[in-house]
C-alpha cells in the first residue's frame, strides 16, 4: 500500500543516500554518466579478469566497534552504472535484490538481516547457505515479498537501498523514467546492473564482472574488507581449480541451455562467448562452446528462439546443462530430465546422453556465495576424474572460511 504521505507528494525518503550532482537526471536510464566502457558486445573481459577500467569504489575508513572496516565519516559514495555516482547519508539497513546474484552479494557482506523482499525469489537459491556454520537467512522477507516490481511494492518495503538495474524495470516490466525517479527521490536509490548475460539490445551501457559489481556493491554497504577476503578466497580457489585441468585438446564443449520441464521436447541455447556471469564457472573451467561456429545466438529479451532435437543432433555437444531444475538433486535430475531423453527416438542418439553427460546447468543469478558451491559442483560434472564425482563428498573450498568471512571473522 502507497503511504498516505507519498500520495500527497512529499518527500518520504529517509536521509540514507543521494545521487551525486555529476550524474543528470535524464541520464540515470540513459547510462549516460560518462568515463565508463559501454556497449553491449560480448568484448569484455572474461569473468574474473580486469577489463582495464580503473575505477574503484573504495572509501577512506577506519575500524568500527565490531572490529571491521567502515567509514571513517558520513556521508560516503559509491557507483555502478547505470545509475551513477550514489551519495551515501549512512550504512543502508534494509535491503531489496531484484535477483538471486545481488542478493547473494549483501549476503556475502554480512548484510543478510537486512533482507526485506525479493523480486525473483524462484531464481533465489538460499540452500546453499545450510552449509556454512552459522550463517542464517531468514526467508520469510522473501515469502511476504517474493516479487516486488511495483511501485506500490517498494512504497511499502520501505527499504534503505534497492539492488535493482532501473533498466530493466523499464525494460521488463514497463515502468518509465518518471517512475524510477520517483521511487528514487521518495524512498530510496537503485544500485544495480544486469550483469547475468550480455545479449540485450537495452542495455547499452557498461557491463560488471562478478566480482567488479561484487566491489561496488561492497562499497554501497560500506564493507570493502569483507569484499577483499571474499576476492582473496576466490583467487585463490580459482588458482588451485584451474592448475588441476586436464589439458585443453582434452576438456570438453559444453551446450548450456534452458528448460524447466521433466520431458524436454526442445531447448532455449545460451552461448558461452556471451560472457555474463551466470557462464563464469563454465569459462573459468576452461571449456569450449558446442554452439562455436554456427549461427545460433544467445537468449535474450529479443531473441527466444529454441533448437530440436534434431538441432542438436547436427551440433552433438560432449556434455548438456540443463538450466531450470536447480531445486533437484542431482539423482532426481537423472531420473526425470535425463531418463526422458534417454528414451526419446532422437534425444537418445545424442553423444552425451549415451554418456550419462547431461546435468544442471547452474543459476542464471549467481552471487559470490553461491559461485563457490557452482564452481565447485561443475567441476565434478566436467573433470570426475580430476575432482570426483558430481555426487561426490569432496569438498573444493573451505566451508568455514566462508562463514567466518560473513560472520565477520577475519
Amino acid at each position: 500500500m502507497v503511504r498516505d504521505d507519498a500520495a500527497h507528494g512529499e518527500s518520504t525518503r529517509r536521509a540514507f543516500a543521494k545521487y551525486g550532482g555529476t550524474v543528470a537526471l535524464g541520464g540515470l536510464l540513459a547510462g549516460c554518466t560518462g568515463g565508463t566502457d559501454s556497449g553491449n558486445s560480448s568484448d569484455g573481459a572474461e569473468e574474473g579478469d580486469g577489463d582495464g577500467d580503473t575505477e574503484t569504489a573504495s572509501t577512506t575508513s577506519t575500524e568500527s566497534d565490531d572490529g571491521t572496516e567502515g567509514s571513517e565519516e558520513l556521508p560516503y559514495t559509491a557507483a555502478m552504472e547505470p545509475v551513477g555516482e550514489v551519495t551515501f547519508e549512512a550504512v543502508p539497513e534494509r535491503w531489496v535484490a531484484y535477483d538471486g546474484g545481488f542478493a547473494d552479494m549483501a549476503v556475502a557482506l554480512g548484510k543478510g538481516d537486512g533482507l526485506a523482499g525479493i523480486g525473483n525469489a524462484d531464481r533465489y537459491y538460499t540452500y546453499v547457505y545450510d552449509e556454512l556454520p552459522g550463517v542464517d537467512i531468514d526467508r520469510s522477507p522473501i515469502e511476504s515479498h517474493p516479487e516486488v516490481r511495483t511501485k506500490e511494492q517498494f512504497y511499502e518495503i520501505d527499504a534503505d537501498v534497492h539492488l535493482y538495474d532501473p533498466q530493466m524495470l523499464v525494460n521488463w516490466f514497463d515502468w518509465g523514467e518518471a517512475d524510477v525517479t520517483e521511487i528514487r527521490d521518495n524512498v530510496a536509490p537503485f544500485f544495480g546492473n544486469l550483469i547475468f548475460r550480455r545479449s540485450d539490445e537495452w542495455h547499452d551501457y557498461r557491463y560488471y564482472t562478478l566480482y567488479e559489481a561484487f566491489e561496488r556493491i561492497a562499497a554501497a554497504f560500506d564493507e570493502r574488507e569483507r569484499y577483499e577476503a571474499f576476492a582473496e578466497l576466490h583467487e585463490s580457489f580459482i588458482a588451485d581449480v584451474q592448475g588441476r585441468l586436464p589439458p585443453v585438446d582434452e576438456r570438453p564443449n559444453v551446450f548450456l541451455t534452458f528448460e524447466g520441464t521433466d520431458e524436454p521436447e526442445t531447448f532455449s541455447p545460451y552461448r558461452l562467448v556471451d560472457k555474463g556471469t551466470s557462464k563464469k564457472q563454465w569459462l573459468d573451467l576452461g571449456v569450449t562452446d558446442a554452439l562455436a561456429g554456427t549461427d545460433v545466438e544467445n537468449l535474450s529479451t529479443t531473441n527466444r528462439g529454441e533448437l530440436d532435437y534434431e538441432n542438436m543432433l547436427e551440433v552433438d555437444p560432449d556434455v548438456i546443462l540443463v538450466r531450470g531444475h536447480e531445486r533437484k538433486s542431482p539423482t532426481e535430475f537423472r531420473d526425470t530430465v535425463l531418463a526422458y531423453m534417454e528414451d526419446h527416438p532422437v534425444g537418445s542418439e545424442l553423444t552425451a546422453v549415451q554418456n550419462g553427460r547431461v546435468y544442471r546447468g547452474g543459476y542464471l543469478y549467481q552471487g559470490p556465495i553461491h559461485n563457490l558451491f557452482l564452481t565447485e559442483r561443475a567441476a565434478k560434472q566436467l573433470y570426475p576424474d580430476e575432482f570426483g564425482p558430481v555426487t561426490g563428498d569432496e569438498e573444493l573450498f573451505d566451508r568455514q572460511r566462508v562463514a567466518d568471512i560473513i560472520n565477520g571473522e577475519f
